[in-house]
């Protein structure tokens, strides 16, 4: 098994540029109580980012959970999709924002993650 269900750090999307870009020019979709923020670049690899809305939940605690439990779905599912970006020799930079107004279910969270890197799959597949 090893590394292979692993977010390390060269995984998460931190730098500001990248994140400004991704909300300016990329592609947008919703999901249940997610919603997605998209974009193909060159630089190879799957960078991903997690937000919750401080207006929804005012605890940092919840915030953090909401966070923990995404990033957790992710981490298991994400493998089919970076495979498909590594063969295509392409990267992707995704930013996956929860709205949703209470504290969501672990197999909730990990059945909208299935859906919406599906949904990524067959979008980067196009």
């Amino acid at each position: 098994m090893g590394k292979q269900f692993t977010l390390g750090k060269n995984e998460r999307l931190k730098s500001r540029k990248s994140i400004e870009q991704l909300f300016d020019d990329g592609h947008r979709f919703s999901h249940a109580l997610f919603k997605v923020f998209y974009i193909q670049n060159d630089k190879p690899g799957l960078q991903f980012g997690v937000g919750v809305s401080s207006k929804n939940f005012k605890k940092a605690v919840d915030r953090n959970r909401v966070k923990r439990l995404t990033k957790e779905a992710y981490r298991l599912q994400k493998n089919g999709l970076q495979q498909q970006l590594k063969e295509k020799k392409a990267g992707l930079d995704l930013f996956i924002i929860y709205t949703g107004k209470e504290l969501p279910e672990y197999k909730n969270v990990y059945k909208s993650m299935t859906v919406i890197l599906q949904k990524l799959y067959d979008n980067i597949a196009q």
